[in-house]
């Protein structure tokens, strides 16, 4: 099994200190000895003795490390996959599942940075798992547009991989995670107009390819960025971001992204808009996605078999029902020890 550390948001978990041990001496004030006694010279003796122990005392309790310190060395290894994943109250179950998937497909070494609100990540029950609190710039935002704000997270690692909570891996997160940024590129996406193969299922349910699904071009600023509305769309809840490149170019700072003209309040528009031209193209079987979209459309068995990672984006989630595909779900669902996280499904005859 491969090690793996979640790092959670500063507001779900308080840090817990290493307990430190202090010897308190209470020395009792001797008078009236001889300068020669023989208990001056013990007394010496006993407190130079007393000396040495709390000197090697204190010298182990340094040499120890402290908590969360073996964790802040794995997430700055390099042999390290970092991976963030948003998670809400509601959802955690959908969370569990997702890094049972990812743990459970690779064999190298995993750090998950969970980022939710408030005491959600308490009800995370992961053997595996350790937690640390992420130290970053307090903000209050949509846990949404969490992907905006990577470098204001306490991340450390150089690059990292964003995940949708209603993802599935089948293939080796580290192929992901090695893929090639080309120079001056931020981040790594697939596109919608890749993989021939979904298209047909695509346009059955109305999803759109291009930017026009996704912009009003009606409006003015719409049109000043100069960007064709044929031109190729794609999803951001599965990426690779280069955490420097993006600090580099501002992604975060970039205020067409808050633009509620633009963005009409979701994350994809202000996502296409900052990252247009600018991404490497990841192998579109590691994002087969739109398996939430309709309760009915289906890809083949096939095909599925060989997808890297699937996504259920849309309103019909495989926790729920009815939806499609729910066997490649399920079988890595974590079932809650809480009982706050159920999965619908269908009352079945007995």
């Amino acid at each position: 099994m491969p090690a793996v550390l979640c790092s959670c948001d500063l507001l779900a978990l308080t840090l817990s200190l290493t307990p430190c041990h202090f010897f308190y001496l209470d020395f009792l004030k001797y008078e009236h000895f001889h300068p020669f006694s023989v208990n001056q010279v013990l007394l010496v003796l006993l407190l130079l003795l007393l000396w040495l122990l709390l000197h090697a005392t204190l010298q182990r309790a340094s040499s120890q490390p402290r908590q969360g310190a073996s964790n802040q060395a794995l997430s700055e290894d390099d042999n390290v996959v970092p991976v963030v994943i948003c998670a809400s109250e509601e959802r955690m179950g959908a969370t569990m599942a997702t890094i049972n998937s990812i743990i459970s497909n690779t064999d190298t070494s995993v750090f998950f940075y969970v980022v939710t609100l408030r005491d959600a990540v308490k009800l995370i029950r992961f053997d595996a798992c350790s937690y640390e609190p992420l130290k970053g710039e307090a903000r209050l935002f949509s846990l949404n547009f969490v992907r905006f704000y990577l470098p204001l997270l306490g991340i450390s690692h150089k690059r990292v991989i964003y995940l949708d909570d209603d993802v599935i891996v089948q293939g080796d997160i580290r192929d992901l995670y090695d893929v090639k940024l080309k120079a001056g590129h931020a981040a790594a996406f697939a596109t919608d107009c890749d993989l021939p193969s979904t298209h047909e299922m695509v346009r059955s349910i109305g999803m759109q390819t291009t930017y026009m699904g996704f912009l009003d071009y009606r409006k003015q600023e719409v049109k000043d960025l100069g960007i064709s509305p044929s031109d190729c769309s794609f999803n951001p809840g599965v990426f690779v971001a280069d955490i420097t490149e993006w600090t580099k170019q501002k992604v975060t700072k970039q205020k067409n992204i808050y633009s509620s003209a633009m963005a009409g309040g979701v994350a994809t528009p202000p996502m296409l808009i900052v990252f247009h031209d600018k991404y490497t193209t990841l192998d579109p079987l590691w994002h087969v996605r739109h398996l939430g979209w309709s309760p009915d459309a289906r890809y083949s068995d096939g095909f599925l078999q060989e997808a890297h990672l699937l996504h259920w984006n849309g309103p019909f989630k495989p926790w729920n029902y009815p939806a499609v595909h729910l066997d490649l779900w399920e079988r890595w669902f974590v079932p809650d020890p809480s009982g706050r996280f159920l999965l619908s499904r269908p009352e079945r005859d007995s």
